[in-house]
């Protein structure tokens, strides 16, 4: 059994995507992430069940609130499924600019509700 080795030459600069840099970028992320919907979820037991569920019991508020919350944590496995096989099929570049335009997208319908 023959096996080949790439090594690189004295002088080379390193790799541009070492593992530790991935380990960072990707801790970076998770805790931006977890800090989204930790302050969600705080907004959602103090403020989102008064203010966007006026006319029902607070029980129903609360609950409401609570079930706003609950969908991303179904939209989240869904999103990477899709967006995983499109990474695959097509490449990961397009498919990050893709759901970036997604996100800015819908992240300005939203700013744009009264």
């Amino acid at each position: 059994m023959s096996s080949t080795q790439i090594t690189a030459e004295p002088g080379s600069p390193k790799a541009v995507n070492s593992r530790g840099r991935v380990i960072v970028a990707s801790l970076i992320g998770t805790t931006v992430e977890f800090y989204d919907f930790y302050v969600y979820a705080t907004a959602a037991v103090l403020v989102f069940p008064a203010l966007f569920f006026p006319n029902q019991n607070e029980t129903t508020q609360l609950l409401s609130s609570f079930a706003v919350f609950g969908v991303a944590f179904v939209a989240r496995p869904l999103g990477s499924i899709v967006f995983g096989h499109f990474g695959d099929k097509f490449g990961r570049k397009g498919t990050l600019v893709a759901s970036l335009l997604t996100m800015g997208i819908a992240t300005f319908l939203i700013g744009c509700l009264p």
